[in-house]
C-alpha cells in the first residue's frame, strides 16, 4: 500500500477525526487541520492514544489548517458546507490531490435531505475543484458512517466510492480506501457525479433512523479483489 502524508481539514469533527485515525492506523501519516491548533493538538493526541499497540501505525499531529496542507501530499476535506468555500480559498492546494467529502445535508420536519447546489448543477466537490484549479481535487468517502469510522472492527463491510475527473487522483483516492474497508475504492465516474454522492447521505441518515443501524453503500457485481 502506498502511503501519504494527509492533512485532515475538519479533523475535530466526526467524520474528520474517524477518517483520521483509519489513514494512520493503516500506515499514513496524518496531521489534524483545524482553525485552532490547539483543538487540532488535542484530537490528535486522542488519535494517537487509540493507537498505541499498532504495528506500523503512521504518525498524527495537529496544526492550524494551512499549517496542516503546507508539506502534504494528500488533503482532506471534511469540514461543513456553511464556510467551505471561504476555508477552501484559503488553504495552499497547488498542487496536491484534494479529497472531498463535504456533503451539504439540510434537514427539516420530515427529516434530512441534500441541500440544493448551483441549482441542482453544483456540488461541494465542484466547489473545490473552481476554488482550487491548481490542484486535483477528488470525491470520497461521503457515505461512511463517522460511528463505525471511530468503532473498533479491523476494516468497515462496504465501499468507498471515488469519484472525479483525473483518473490519477481517483487513484489516490481508491488507494486511501484501503485503509478503511480492506480493498480499494470503486470508480465511480466523474467529479460532477458528486451531486449525487453527496445528498445519498440524507439516505442512509434515514434508514439509520428508521432501522438504529450505521449503514453503509456496497456495490454488488464486482470482483472486489480487483476493484
Amino acid at each position: 500500500m502506498t502511503t501519504y502524508r494527509i492533512a485532515v481539514m475538519g479533523g475535530t469533527g466526526p467524520q474528520g477525526k474517524g477518517l483520521g485515525y483509519r489513514f494512520a492506523r493503516h500506515g499514513h501519516d496524518v496531521v489534524v487541520g483545524s482553525r485552532a491548533a490547539d483543538k487540532a493538538d488535542t484530537v490528535a493526541a486522542e488519535i494517537r492514544e487509540r493507537l498505541e499497540g499498532v504495528e506500523g501505525a503512521g504518525r498524527v499531529s495537529g496544526a492550524a489548517n494551512a499549517d496542516a496542507c503546507a508539506d502534504a501530499d494528500v488533503v482532506l476535506l471534511a469540514v461543513p458546507w456553511d464556510g467551505h468555500d471561504e476555508l477552501v480559498a484559503s488553504l495552499p492546494l497547488a498542487g496536491k490531490t484534494v479529497v472531498s467529502c463535504v456533503n451539504p445535508l439540510a434537514f427539516d420536519k420530515r427529516g434530512a435531505h441534500g441541500a440544493v447546489i448551483d441549482g441542482g448543477e453544483g456540488s461541494a466537490a465542484e466547489h473545490a475543484a473552481r476554488l482550487a484549479p491548481e490542484a486535483t481535487v477528488v470525491g470520497a468517502f461521503h457515505n461512511v458512517s463517522a460511528v463505525l469510522l471511530w468503532g473498533d472492527e479491523e476494516f468497515l463491510d462496504e465501499d468507498v466510492l471515488c469519484v472525479g475527473d483525473s483518473d490519477e487522483g481517483k487513484e489516490v483516492a481508491m488507494e486511501l480506501a484501503r485503509a478503511v474497508t480492506g480493498r480499494s475504492g470503486v470508480s465511480a465516474g466523474k467529479l460532477r457525479l458528486a451531486r449525487v454522492l453527496e445528498p445519498m447521505t440524507a439516505v442512509l441518515i434515514s434508514i439509520n433512523r428508521k432501522y438504529k443501524v450505521n449503514s453503509g453503500i456496497r456495490i454488488t457485481g464486482l470482483d472486489h479483489g480487483e476493484a
